[in-house]
């Protein structure tokens, strides 16, 4: 496995969710990069989170609002 390059961008961004549904809040805590072969992730976490779950999804436009919450 190659080493991962800081500069290059995350493949994935790292939630922490929170509640079901339409009440759910999602907070990024981190970010991920796909191996290249495709077989597994790096993550870096920014925060370890006591509640919820870890959700990986890949980046979208909406995922860069700074407001917190992702548009799901």
């Amino acid at each position: 496995m190659k080493n991962r390059n800081h500069t290059s961008r995350p493949t994935h961004n790292v939630y922490v969710v929170e509640g079901e549904g339409d009440t759910a809040f999602w907070t990024k805590v981190g970010a991920a990069w796909q191996h290249a072969d495709g077989e597994g992730l790096n993550l870096t976490l920014t925060a370890l989170p006591l509640n919820g779950r870890l959700v990986i999804r890949v980046p979208k436009a909406s995922d860069e609002q700074p407001n917190g919450k992702a548009g799901r």
